[in-house]
């Protein structure tokens, strides 16, 4: 039951998190903005790189709440427990996302062109993709928490 809870919670949580302050950035010339979420940063790189954009929507946005959905469904009966491997693949696809957004935050300090820092949603997502990544692991061993 706790484990159908904590799914569900992240259902609220992800979304929170896509529009919560990853970065404050100042002069970082690839965003321009003084703070950068998810959606921010979607939004620029929508502009400058569609295939970027389109990848980087699909490890942000689409992988962790398709995960979610389908792991709610595992526990609650309505998908087979063979589905949990492809919604194991779907929490790694969306951990490689926190790597591209550290990869970002090493390049700008290491390139000296401004003052960059983590903020809170930074951590808010972290521990969502962390949370899923468990709560997958914990349902799959525990029969799909029935």
């Amino acid at each position: 039951m706790i484990l159908r809870l904590a799914n569900l919670a992240l259902l609220v949580l992800y979304p929170v998190a896509w529009f919560a302050p990853m970065l404050r950035a100042g002069l970082l010339p690839l965003f321009g903005l003084s703070e950068i979420s998810v959606v921010t940063g979607l939004q620029s790189l929508w502009r400058s790189d569609v295939f970027l954009a389109l990848v980087v929507t699909a490890f942000a946005l689409f992988a962790p709440y398709l995960k979610t959905i389908g792991l709610a469904l595992v526990q609650f009966g309505l998908l087979d427990t063979r589905a949990l491997p492809a919604l194991r693949t779907l929490g790694k696809l969306a951990m490689a996302d926190i790597f591209l957004i550290a990869i970002y935050i090493t390049v700008a300090k290491g390139i000296g062109l401004g003052h960059v820092e983590t903020a809170w949603g930074l951590y808010l997502f972290t521990g969502c993709i962390l949370a899923s990544l468990g709560i997958g692991l914990a349902t799959g061993r525990s029969g799909a928490a029935r």
